[in-house]
């Protein structure tokens, strides 16, 4: 049998967290923990659903993949390198601006962390890949780039959206995905769905997140983000018009879309 003690903080669980999950006390964690006793046949395939594992690989039969898991994808300085290149480029000043004043404010900031690695990864990583996915997607607005690129300012550094030095179209849009206190989720979503800018990079966003949230979020955290996508999220795709970004929307749904019905099926698995 594997580690059970390791393979739970490695899911951030406490003895009692686990405990709950399989239905027994944590007196009977801790002597599993300490293989003082062993679980018995009826609680091992709960403590394998507990810790995100197949029975066989609970009990130390699976082979184990070699591969390692990545806890980022592209470097942040490459990415920052391309997007300034191209609004310099295309005479891109928003988006050249953006980029700098994000990078300042998101500055020490860092993504959640996975549960399979120690590695930090830079926040400014999660606004440089939307910015860059949109370039690739033939998108070269400078308003919606730099609202990319900015579209966490104000909810994780403190910034008012009067205060951000940039047009108004580019300061509604980031009001509109910053999450107020109080605010429910409906209204939430329905400010996202009057604007077509914001409903473009929401889909961004949610697309950046749900490729990696396997890595990072509970079974339970996984449940609520896919309900809340599936519900919320993809329907935004009806309120982006534009036609520069039907490709986009096409190929953002599509991700999402096989992300999440991935991520369901190893989950059902």
């Amino acid at each position: 049998m594997i580690d059970i003690q390791k393979r739970r903080k490695e899911l951030n669980m406490t003895q009692k967290d686990l405990a709950d999950k399989v239905g027994v006390t944590t007196q009977a964690i801790s002597q599993w923990e300490h293989v003082q006793t062993e679980p018995d046949r009826g609680n091992i395939p709960r403590l394998a659903e507990a810790l995100n594992l197949s029975v066989a690989e609970l009990l130390g039969q699976a082979k184990q993949p070699s591969w390692i898991l990545k806890d980022k994808l592209f470097s942040e300085e490459h990415m920052f390198t391309r997007l300034k290149t191209t609004a310099e480029a295309e005479n891109l000043q928003l988006t050249k601006q953006a980029l700098y004043y994000a990078r300042e404010k998101h500055s020490g900031q860092i993504r959640k962390k996975s549960i399979f690695s120690d590695i930090r990864v830079p926040y400014i990583a999660h606004p440089l890949l939307m910015a860059c996915q949109a370039l690739a997607a033939g998108i070269h607005d400078d308003e919606v780039l730099a609202a990319i690129l900015l579209h966490d300012v104000c909810e994780d550094c403190d910034v008012l959206p009067e205060e951000l030095p940039f047009p108004q179209n580019v300061r509604d849009a980031v009001n509109l995905l910053t999450k107020k206190d109080g605010q429910s989720i409906d209204e939430y979503y329905a400010g996202i769905r009057g604007s077509e800018i914001a409903s473009i990079i929401k889909l961004f966003d949610r697309c950046n997140n749900v490729s990696m949230m396997a890595s990072a979020f509970s079974d339970d955290k996984l449940t609520e983000y896919i309900l809340e996508t599936e519900e919320y999220v993809l329907p935004l795709a009806a309120f982006t018009k534009r036609g520069e970004f039907s490709n986009a929307t096409f190929l953002l749904k599509y991700q999402i879309c096989s992300t999440v019905e991935t991520i369901k099926a190893m989950m059902r698995r």
